[in-house]
């Protein structure tokens, strides 16, 4: 058998190396750009959005490198990491996410909503996924290390950021008339009180029994969901157990919550608990708080716009794979002052990226700006998934670190 001479062919992998690695002066990045101001922060590189459209399946939220919480807007296009930019619309904002899988969209669990209901009537509130989705405007995406940020169709921004075990979220609520419009009145207080709801649900809609619960504090000034709910991994059998906590601060006092089936709220009772119906009918469900409008802030909002015009809902959200109470424990823990505890989760995640990134020393050559953005932004991409469980595993604890995913 006669072999034909090898040409010499370079895959695209090592001419990227190769692009990279030749250069006549180096390139440095800066653990800390406060001090350095003609040298680029490292972080500048990463763009988390690469690959949240076709098919790309990536996760572009807010994570820390392996951590269990990641928060993200959840769309009704390809979901799979949560958020996409293929412009489909937004139906919540919830903490669990994996990155980069295919198949069946998974986790997504106990997704946030904000809103105004329309004429301030609780029933006219849009509660059910289909009915509540609205489009996201596309030049309002802020995606980096530690934070993401974006404005609903409805005039409502969304910014959040995380801890190890916990998720901070600020809503932005604009005044509005019957319809959502907005606009303020002469005392400059909104004429509708902004809601927010947590559904029992996830990205695939696997759920197969779920509960929570509602209170408020003795002050009245914040209120609290506890509950869990049953789900299936995207892959593989059997199912899995998550936990939840979440606290609420408005501008004002709580004005009213309750739980919600369907297109229907009530503020009675403050408890409920859902499980697959008859023929396996999916019943849609949750809980919801309102607050009392309050005057127009931007404080603890995390926003780069003047916001002050509007009045900030801060959620908190712990989560845990053991129990509602460790949730609870993880969020007060990690973040004690949630109205004013933004700005500090965001810059220890950034640090915490920064420590992670800077292990890695890069001449960039001939190689074009994309191409640094694209090396960058892979390298940051692989310290996403797995999670970070350790301490969260409800069958045993070895004392030892556990990382692990229910994709």
């Amino acid at each position: 058998m006669m072999m034909r001479p090898s040409t010499a062919r370079t895959s695209p992998l090592l001419r990227v190396v190769a692009c990279l690695l030749v250069s006549s002066a180096p390139v440095s990045y800066a653990s800390d750009n406060n001090n350095t101001p003609n040298i680029p922060d490292i972080l500048s590189q990463v763009n988390p959005l690469i690959g949240s459209t076709n098919g790309g399946n990536v996760f572009s939220g807010a994570t820390r490198p392996y951590g269990l919480a990641k928060a993200a807007p959840d769309v009704d296009g390809l979901n799979t990491g949560g958020f996409s930019t293929d412009g489909s619309n937004i139906t919540g904002f919830s903490a669990l996410h994996d990155s980069g899988t295919g198949g069946n969209p998974s986790l997504g669990n106990f997704p946030l909503f904000p809103q105004l209901c329309p004429d301030d009537d609780l029933n006219r509130c849009r509660f059910r996924l289909g009915d509540r989705k609205v489009p996201y405007v596309k030049e309002s995406v802020v995606a980096e290390p530690g934070r993401f940020s974006v404005e609903l169709g409805s005039g409502i921004r969304a910014n959040m950021t995380v801890s190890e075990h916990a998720a901070l979220y600020t809503f932005q609520f604009p005044g509005g008339d019957s319809e959502g419009v907005a606009h303020h009145n002469d005392s400059g207080r909104l004429p509708q009180h902004p809601l927010v709801m947590l559904d029992l649900t996830d990205l695939w809609q696997s759920r197969q029994n779920a509960s929570v619960s509602v209170s408020v504090s003795v002050d009245e000034t914040s209120g609290r969901m506890l509950g869990n709910g049953t789900f299936l991994p995207s892959f593989g059998a059997g199912s899995y157990v998550v936990h939840f906590c979440v606290d609420f601060f408005g501008p004002g006092r709580v004005y009213d919550s309750g739980v919600w089936v369907n297109g229907r709220a009530g503020t009675e009772p403050k408890e409920l608990f859902l499980t697959r119906g008859f023929n396996l009918f999916y019943l849609e469900g949750g809980a919801f708080v309102r607050f009392e409008p309050g005057a127009g802030s931007g404080s603890g909002s995390g926003s780069d716009s003047d916001s002050t015009a509007m009045v900030t809902v801060t959620a908190r959200v712990g989560l845990s794979f053991k129990s509602a109470e460790q949730a609870c424990r993880s969020a007060e823990t990690e973040i004690p002052d949630p109205r004013n505890d933004f700005g500090r989760l965001v810059e220890e995640a950034r640090g915490e990226w920064r420590d992670k990134l800077q292990s890695v020393s890069v001449t960039a050559g001939g190689a074009s700006e994309d191409l640094v953005v694209s090396f960058w932004s892979g390298i940051y991409r692989n310290m996403i998934s797995p999670q970070n469980y350790t301490g969260e595993n409800p069958h045993w604890d070895t004392g030892r670190p556990y990382f692990d995913s229910f994709y």
